[in-house]
C-alpha cells in the first residue's frame, strides 16, 4: 500500500518551492489537483519531488503543468520518478487545432511536388522489380524443375478463358458503335462504304486490343494486386521466403506469363468480335451484304495492321501483369492498403498501356506501317 500524495510550500534558497510527498499515482491523488487549483500565493520556482514514492503518468503530467504554467524548476526526481517525468515531458507537445494556413498556390505546388515525389519513386521501384523478375525468368530457364506449370496454366485459366465472354460482348458491342458513329459522319459525304475501312482498321490496329488491355487492366490487373496484397498482409509471403520458396517464382512468374502469352490471343479474338459486330451493323442498317463485307476488308486491312497488334498485346499484357503484382507486393500496415493499392494497380496499368500505345503508334508510322 502506498501513501497519498501531498505537497507543502517552503521556501527553499530564496525561493518559494512546492514539495511533494507520497505517491504522485492516480489512485492515490484524491484531491490534490483541486488543492493545488485553490493554492493560494507567490509565484513557484522550484518543484521538489525527492520525498514522492511512485509516479504514474498522471502524476508526472500535474508536475509538468504547474512547471510549465510558473516557470519552476523540478529538482530531486532520481529513478523511476525522473524516467516517467522525461517520458511524459517528451510526449507532452502542444497539438495545434487547426493546421497552419497555406496559400492556393503553395498548397498546389507541394501537391504537385508530391505527386511528382510518389511517381518517380513508383516508376523506379517498377523498374526495380522487373528486374527482378527478369532475374528469376532466368532461373526457371536454367533450371527446369523450378518452372510451375500447374500455377500458369490456372493463370491461363482465369486471365484468358473466364475473360472471354465480357470481352467478347464489350467488343462486339464496340463494333457496333464505331460502325454507327463512322456511317454517320460519312453519309455528309455519301461515303458510308468507307465504314468498312474504318472499322477493319480501327480495330485489328488499335482498339482492339487497347480495350482489351485496359478490360484486363481493370479485371485481372486488380485481381493480382488484391491476391498478393491479402497474402502479404497475412504474412503467408514471408511464410514463403522462411521456408525457402521464392515468391517471385511462385507468384509473380505465373501471371507474368499468363498476361505476356493470353494478350495476343485475346487482343485478335476482340479484333474479329469487333468486326463482326460492325459487320452486323452494316449487314442490317447500311444493307452491305455480309459476302461484300468480308471481301473489302480483306482488300482494306493491311497485314501490318495485324501484326502491330500482335506485337503490343504481350508489351501491353506484361505492363499489366508487372503493375499489378507490384502494388501487390508493396501491401503493408492494413487491409485499407489493399484497396489501395489495387486501385493503384489499375490506373498505374491503364496509364502506362495509353502511353505505351502513343509511342508504338509514332514508332510504326515512323517505320513505315502507317
Amino acid at each position: 500500500m502506498g501513501t497519498a500524495s501531498d505537497f507543502s510550500e517552503q521556501t527553499l534558497d530564496g525561493r518559494q518551492a512546492l514539495v511533494f510527498s507520497g505517491d504522485l499515482t492516480l489512485a492515490r491523488l484524491g484531491d490534490l489537483p483541486q488543492r493545488l487549483a485553490e493554492r493560494a500565493g507567490g509565484d513557484v520556482g522550484v518543484i521538489d519531488v525527492a520525498g514522492v514514492g511512485r509516479m504514474d503518468t498522471v502524476g508526472a503530467l500535474i508536475l509538468l503543468k504547474i512547471a510549465e504554467d510558473t516557470g519552476a524548476q523540478v529538482t530531486g526526481a532520481e529513478g523511476q520518478t525522473a524516467q516517467v517525468l522525461k517520458q511524459v515531458g517528451d510526449a507532452h507537445q502542444p497539438v495545434k487545432m487547426r493546421p497552419d494556413k497555406v496559400n492556393s498556390f503553395e498548397r498546389v505546388l507541394g501537391e504537385i511536388g508530391a505527386a511528382t515525389k510518389t511517381a518517380g519513386g513508383t516508376l523506379v521501384g517498377l523498374l526495380g522489380f522487373f528486374g527482378g523478375v527478369c532475374v528469376s525468368f532466368v532461373h526457371t530457364i536454367v533450371h527446369p524443375s523450378r518452372f510451375r506449370l500447374h500455377a500458369v496454366v490456372q493463370r491461363f485459366e482465369v486471365v484468358g478463358v473466364s475473360a472471354l465472354a465480357i470481352i467478347g460482348l464489350m467488343s462486339f458491342l464496340i463494333g457496333i458503335v464505331i460502325a454507327q458513329q463512322g456511317s454517320v459522319q460519312l453519309a455528309q459525304f455519301g461515303a458510308q462504304i468507307y465504314t468498312i475501312n474504318l472499322i477493319g482498321r480501327l480495330t485489328m490496329r488499335e482498339l482492339g486490343v487497347l480495350m482489351t488491355a485496359i478490360m484486363v487492366a481493370g479485371r485481372s490487373g486488380s485481381a493480382f494486386a488484391a491476391q498478393l496484397g491479402t497474402m502479404k498482409l497475412t504474412e503467408e509471403i514471408d511464410a514463403m521466403r522462411t521456408i525457402g520458396v521464392s515468391p517471385t517464382e511462385a507468384l509473380v512468374l505465373p501471371r507474368v506469363y499468363a498476361g505476356v502469352l493470353m494478350m495476343p490471343l485475346l487482343g485478335f479474338y476482340a479484333s474479329i468480335l469487333s468486326i463482326l459486330g460492325g459487320g452486323l451493323f452494316c449487314w442490317i442498317s447500311l444493307g452491305i451484304p455480309p459476302v461484300t463485307y468480308i471481301q473489302r476488308i480483306r482488300e482494306v486491312v493491311p497485314m501490318t495492321d495485324v501484326y502491330i497488334g500482335l506485337i503490343k498485346a504481350p508489351v501491353f499484357g506484361l505492363i499489366i501483369a508487372l503493375s499489378g503484382c507490384f502494388q501487390g507486393m508493396q501491401v503493408k500496415g492494413n487491409a485499407e492498403e489493399v484497396g489501395t493499392r489495387t486501385t493503384a494497380a489499375v490506373v498505374q496499368a491503364i496509364f502506362l498501356v495509353i502511353v505505351l500505345d502513343a509511342i508504338f503508334a509514332v514508332f510504326f508510322t515512323q517505320i513505315g506501317w502507317a
